[in-house]
């Protein structure tokens, strides 16, 4: 996983006041919980001093209450009270903190730094601000892969498939000639789309003679995508890493395709399960992929077909190897 960037992981509303939630996500285990104010807290799952499950603890105030020896820490990780040596006491309760991580909000979306808290930058968080706002409505579903969150990437990077994996669904047509593709790198997003074509003999165009349709997909590191079916009309999904070998979607589908926003809840409503056929129906062959990662050195043999799966494994390999 890249080192240093801000993760989209949860949906905000899966953190409720008055709970802890324990998640696991790039490969910690964590127990996430809002203070008196609201505000999101971000713990390791485990005590310091003898290494509970926090989460199984309780909510006090504005800390986290170990439930076994009930040592209290707040959303930071400082340990704030240690009962068995006593309010009073003048030990330096710093050595019983326990490790913070830091999160922040925005889109209805928890995101997860993914390296020191101190680190942390606070300029915009990755996802489509620009293309979707309060105007659409939207509603969301999951599903959890047995995959590593490039492969899920990937995947919808991949113009190739659509015939095959998608034959009765966005693939009809059996257009398995792939122009180009256009792939495009700019303001942060890789940008693609199909220039695919029935095949009945002729040659296939280069990148250079294709064009980005109206219909395209977009990408912003590290984990969140975009399908633009249309100006009124997208899908959007964040790769939840949970650890080296599994991964959580959430989709969501965004429409304003009328004047009536409850029909347009409607509508989103509805296609978020017709957009879970679809991506059950990558889901389906993905999950079989070895190695469960991808990388940008790797044995498969690809085709021009897959420059966008190219493009995301060179920048992915130098984000990787980029210093803090």
């Amino acid at each position: 996983m890249i080192q240093n960037q801000w993760y989209a992981v949860l949906p905000s509303k899966k953190v409720p006041k008055g709970r802890l939630v324990a998640v696991r996500r790039l490969n910690l285990d964590l127990v996430l919980f809002r203070d008196e104010k609201g505000e999101l807290g971000c713990v390791v799952d485990q005590c310091p001093h003898r290494g509970v499950a926090l989460s199984h603890g309780k909510l006090k105030g504005n800390c986290v209450q170990c439930p076994f020896h009930g040592l209290e820490f707040d959303g930071k990780g400082q340990c704030r009270l240690v009962p068995a040596i006593g309010r009073a006491t003048k030990t330096d309760l710093g050595r019983y903190n326990v490790k913070s991580c830091a999160v922040r909000e925005a889109n209805g979306i928890v995101y997860l730094w993914n390296g020191e808290a101190s680190t942390a930058t606070d300029g915009p968080l990755p996802w489509f601000a620009d293309f979707v706002d309060d105007s659409y409505s939207m509603s969301e579903i999951e599903d959890p892969w047995n995959t590593h969150y490039s492969r899920a990437i990937e995947n919808q990077l991949d113009v190739v498939h659509l015939p095959f994996v998608h034959h009765n669904t966005i693939g009809r047509g059996n257009r398995t000639l792939v122009h180009g593709p256009k792939v495009v790198f700019e303001d942060g997003r890789i940008v693609t789309s199909a220039n695919n074509e029935v095949d009945v003999g002729q040659e296939i165009r280069p990148e250079a003679e294709c064009t980005i349709n109206s219909t395209y997909l977009m990408f912003r590191f590290p984990n969140v995508w975009m399908n633009h079916i249309s100006d009124k009309i997208k899908v959007a999904v964040y790769f939840a890493p949970v650890d080296d070998e599994n991964t959580i979607l959430y989709l969501r589908f965004y429409g304003k395709a009328t004047g009536l926003r409850p029909l347009n809840a409607f509508m989103a409503w509805t296609g978020k399960y017709a957009n879970r056929v679809i991506e059950r129906q990558d889901k389906r062959v993905v999950v079989t992929q070895k190695p469960k990662a991808s990388e940008y050195r790797s044995g498969e043999k690809l085709v021009p077909g897959d420059r966008p799966i190219v493009v995301y494994r060179k920048l992915r390999d130098e984000k990787k190897g980029a210093k803090a």
